[in-house]
């Protein structure tokens, strides 16, 4: 039984990650940190990491990035404590820290938590060695609610990466073509973002070649997929050596 501290547990995904620990037998919810105590808990909530005394194995980190962030990440790494970053929009210095971290305690971080991203992206890296030599045109189309800032996703530069990576980083990124009149590069991949909605995430990649194209594509329902993908990482990262990990580590030990 992997025992779990969840940091931000009064969050949207806080408390989706409770619902499914409570349907899985491998896992449980020992602890929870936040600040905000309106919500019922079957787990004693604490405001900080340091005022847990609850001992656990692993801990799964959804929260903000600020300075209560950066106190939690130093305490990881003084107890030599797991853990899973879910927490997104971290500075360079912040992600410089985390690699520190990674020294002392096992870390796991990933642009994109979801099982079914994580997986298309080694499938995508084995197509691009096929179809990138051949002449293909890559393309790739990322869809999300009218609520979200940046542009284009993170998801969407990890699969692009992950073809590129592929290719000896031979490509370049090509997010607007509209103050250009010239033909396509050979040695570009297409990124386009669309906003709208309720979208929660979608992403199609796009293989055009001479009179045939292969398209792959992922679509979230609900961010319960990315909960899922947290809780599957910390049972995967429970009673690891210090190290950085990522999810491919974790479908690879399936």
């Amino acid at each position: 039984m992997t025992r779990v501290i969840m940091n931000g547990c009064n969050g949207k995904m806080g408390q989706c990650i409770t619902e499914i620990c409570k349907n899985d037998p491998e896992i449980t919810i020992v602890a929870g940190i936040d600040l905000y105590h309106g919500i019922k808990n079957d787990y004693p909530v604490f405001p900080s990491i340091r005022s847990c005394n609850v001992k656990a194995d692993v801990v799964i980190d959804f929260s903000n990035p600020n300075e209560a962030w950066d106190d939690f990440l130093n305490y990881c790494e003084e107890k030599e404590l797991p853990v899973v970053l879910c927490t997104t929009g971290l500075s360079d210095e912040q992600l410089a820290r985390v690699d520190k971290v990674a020294q002392s305690t096992a870390v796991l971080k990933s642009a994109n938590m979801s099982l079914g991203i994580n997986t298309l992206m080694e499938l995508l890296r084995k197509a691009a060695l096929v179809f990138g030599p051949a002449g293909f045109d890559m393309e790739i189309v990322e869809k999300h609610h009218n609520q979200k800032v940046d542009a284009p996703s993170g998801t969407a530069l990890a699969l692009a990466d992950s073809m590129n990576e592929a290719l000896d980083n031979a490509y370049n990124y090509k997010y607007d073509r509209s103050q250009e009149r010239i033909k396509r590069d050979k040695y570009e991949i297409g990124i386009s973002a669309v906003r709208g909605g309720t979208i929660v995430g979608e992403h199609e990649v796009i293989f055009a070649g001479q009179d045939e194209v292969i398209e792959f594509k992922h679509t979230a329902y609900s961010k319960a997929v990315f909960a899922k993908g947290a809780v599957e990482a910390a049972k995967f990262l429970s009673g690891k050596p210090a190290g950085r990990y990522e999810m491919s580590d974790v479908i690879a030990a399936k």
